[in-house]
């Protein structure tokens, strides 16, 4: 399967901004990456306008234009007219020089395919069988229905879209030419693909790219006067809004004539196709219809755009002949395609659920945040592999706080966390033991109030870290290492408080017995120096030597004495 969209892994990062966007929710996540569900896909282009990573990428067909430009085989193109409102240039004739320069061997507006469609269109209006009639230009429009909208199947128009259409004809004019279409949309690469009439698609993006790689400038083309503004071609309003509806010399009567674009407000239309009458839709699924498409190069906007265009036709030059259609059959039928999807039991559904905490109506918050319009749809997602457990954000909020809660509660030292007032946010137990707390919910009372510790007071005033070995607390009698932290960015103060009381009695009980130890040892060197000097005066030694001999051995024993500061 060709993949015509997709994102760049390392860039997805979690947002399900594009699920959001996407209208048919063609998008799954696998291992926190999106990724497109290619036979869901309308390719609208809805996800690579919104991603702040920019994560889209566009099936690239550059390569396999320039291998065509460079065999031995003449390549056409057929460009769609909205190369006004994205290469600045309002001169076809322009536009055909560049694309030479390039290695193409000619290239005409897809307008004129979309001549042959209008025409179609008109003797089908006219032959009044059509409850409804909805245009078939669109391709995201028609996939839209194809997958989504079965109910509106008998009213979309049974005609080529303009580039199939000015395909058949350029293969007639030129049988043996490859044939390229160059436009801003990125549903027409599925659509020249599925077709077999066209060897490739260029997005303006793409063809911006070829330009400026080959050194092509528009704005330095000199054409010969007189060939500004081509012929008069009235289905070149096609890219625009009501262009459709514009392309009539004079429109069928019988008929309400409506042009709707944005994709959202399409499938309004196409949710109450049953309760229209005798109404022509004119559908695209881009806002402002194809100027505005997804791979389009605009500069100063979508309306600015639809001006030029109404501009361009209005200074077309001489009338506009048909090409010869006779013969080439623009009929086109869009079969239903079934969706392959689990269809899950309630049961599974709220298995799902129940699995991130929505075991009642009250926790169903259908906040939208993970791309899905309700929890339930996001269940079904699930369910089909679409979507993950833990892209739903207030289940992840009350998971994570219910481990720090238990975290909190299940530590062996005591904690507390005070807001910007110093103020309890939260304790455990534990600190409640070791600061002699005694009510049961501690929070909102005032750290001066909980702690007896001048020093702890002070270094809250001043707003720095503690950090301290021993800290008496007189309301218990307790020892307990004290670490401070101040968290400015979330004015917050953290401390964590261990209890050393067991070490701090172990070490004052183990002094005393150093310190009566030191005693007795004294008592013995004094016994022990008088008799050293007996001996001394016998053995002709000084007794000042011996004497420092002993206060040596004194000093030696008085070393391993420790104390507690």
């Amino acid at each position: 399967m060709t993949v015509y969209l997709d994102f760049k892994n390392a860039r997805c990062k979690d947002c399900y901004k594009c699920l959001r966007a996407c209208p048919v929710k063609a998008i799954k996540f696998e291992n926190h990456q999106a990724k497109i569900i290619e036979e869901q896909c309308i390719l609208c282009g809805k996800c690579t306008s919104v991603c702040p990573q920019d994560a889209k990428t566009v099936h690239a067909e550059t390569d396999s234009v320039k291998a065509l430009l460079n065999g031995n085989v003449p390549v056409i193109a057929s460009v769609a007219p909205s190369f006004i409102s994205s290469f600045g240039t309002d001169n076809f004739a322009v536009f055909r020089i560049a694309l030479g320069k390039l290695g193409f061997a000619e290239a005409e507006e897809t307008a004129v395919g979309a001549a042959a469609v209008t025409a179609e269109y008109g003797k089908l209006l006219e032959s009044g069988k059509y409850k409804n009639f909805i245009t078939s230009a669109c391709p995201a429009v028609n996939r839209l229905i194809q997958l989504f909208y079965p109910q509106a199947l008998p009213y979309l128009a049974p005609v080529d879209s303009p580039m199939i259409a000015h395909a058949k004809i350029l293969k007639k004019k030129y049988p043996n030419a490859k044939l390229v279409f160059i436009g801003p949309c990125i549903a027409k690469k599925r659509e020249a693909h599925e077709s077999g009439l066209l060897d490739a698609v260029l997005t303006f993006e793409e063809l911006k790219a070829l330009f400026e790689s080959s050194d092509v400038k528009l704005d330095e083309i000199a054409v010969l006067p007189g060939t500004e503004g081509g012929v008069k071609n009235i289905a070149k309003y096609y890219p625009i809004s009501r262009g459709i509806i514009k392309s009539f010399p004079a429109c069928p009567e019988g008929y309400e004539y409506v042009a709707v674009d944005g994709v959202e407000r399409v499938m309004d239309v196409l949710d109450n196709i049953e309760l229209l009458d005798k109404t022509f839709l004119e559908l695209n699924c881009c806002d402002f219809a194809c100027v505005n498409g997804p791979c389009s190069l605009l500069e100063g906007g979508a309306v600015k755009a639809g001006a030029k265009i109404r501009r361009y036709v209005a200074e077309g030059k001489g009338d506009f002949v048909m090409p010869s259609v006779e013969g080439t059959d623009l009929r086109c039928e869009f079969p239903r395609i079934r969706k392959r999807r689990i269809i899950p039991t309630e049961r599974e559904i709220n298995e799902v659920l129940a699995r991130t905490g929505k075991n009642n109506p009250e926790k169903l918050y259908n906040c939208g945040a993970c791309g899905y319009s309700t929890c339930r749809e996001k269940a079904i997602a699930v369910i089909n592999g679409y979507a993950e457990l833990d892209m739903c954000l207030p289940y992840m909020r009350e998971k994570a706080e219910s481990m720090s809660f238990e975290i909190i509660q299940n530590s062996p030292n005591g904690i507390v966390v005070l807001d910007s007032d110093y103020r309890i946010a939260e304790i455990n137990n534990r600190a409640k033991t070791l600061l002699g707390i005694d009510n049961t919910d501690a929070k909102g009372i005032s750290a001066f109030d909980a702690f007896d510790s001048a020093e702890l007071i002070s270094a809250l005033v001043e707003n720095k870290n503690l950090s301290k070995k021993k800290v008496f607390i007189n309301k218990t009698k307790k020892y307990i290492e004290l670490n401070l932290v101040v968290l400015s960015e979330h004015k917050t103060v953290f401390a964590v408080m261990k209890d050393i009381t067991d070490n701090v009695e172990y070490s004052e009980k183990l002094n005393k017995v150093k310190l009566d130890t030191l005693a007795t040892t004294d008592e013995v060197i004094k016994k022990q120096m008088r008799v050293a000097q007996e001996i001394a005066s016998l053995l002709g030694e000084t007794t000042a030597e011996t004497k420092v001999a002993l206060l040596q051995l004194k000093k030696t024993l008085q070393s391993g004495e420790t104390t507690e500061e």
